[in-house]
């Protein structure tokens, strides 16, 4: 891999994970405040719960796209791969 490719995945990576670290933030401030509203406001039942956990699944999973699949596994780049492959054995006369 060339350096200005290095650099491009480097910054792409960087990107992601900056994406992912304001997403984290954003979900930590809004549900401590959900959680303060909550506790002082008259309510009975305690719903700052459901925010937490439908807005939390949508955490885990840009978690995991961010850390599992764009910068751990390789996946994309395996991806991308077999369609550069595909593209190329076209160009060539043999179809796949």
């Amino acid at each position: 891999m060339d350096d200005a490719k290095i650099v491009e995945v480097a910054s792409k990576r960087a990107n992601a994970k900056l994406g992912f670290y304001t997403h984290l933030s954003a979900y930590i401030v809004v549900n401590l405040l959900l959680i303060v509203i909550n506790l002082i406001s008259p309510a009975r039942h305690y719903w700052f719960i459901w925010p937490l956990l439908g807005w939390g699944v949508g955490i885990f999973f840009h978690g995991m796209g961010t850390y599992m699949f764009l910068s751990g596994s390789g996946f994309k780049e395996r991806i991308i791969q077999g369609e550069m492959e595909r593209l190329s054995a076209r160009r060539h006369g043999a179809y796949k």
